[in-house]
């Protein structure tokens, strides 16, 4: 398994908790009186937020990623959907190479 191929996953992942996080746990925690959902939400958010900057940082080592890269690459980590954005654009570009 290659570092862009777990990077990969690991922004499908990130990208699905911060939504889950906006769309599910903080609407329970303000309409339903339930602010556990947004305690363990958080708490798995954050770990794959930092386990992202990590692959980003691994990935612009390992590929030598210019620096606009690597910034929009991490920008894309605080806004919602866009880290499927990254994911889909990295798995274009990793086609590219192997048919280049």
């Amino acid at each position: 398994m290659t570092t862009l191929s777990i990077f990969k996953k690991v922004a499908v992942a990130e990208g699905v908790s911060y939504l889950a996080l906006l769309l599910i746990a903080m609407p329970l925690k303000y309409f339903a009186g339930m602010p556990l959902a947004v305690k363990y939400t958080g708490w798995a958010h954050g770990l794959l937020f930092v386990l992202y900057v990590m692959m980003v940082i691994m990935c612009a080592m390992e590929y030598k990623w210019k620096f606009g890269k690597i910034i929009l690459v991490f920008l894309a980590s605080l806004l919602p959907f866009a880290p499927f954005v990254v994911e889909k654009r990295l798995h274009e570009g990793a086609e590219d190479q192997v048919k280049g």
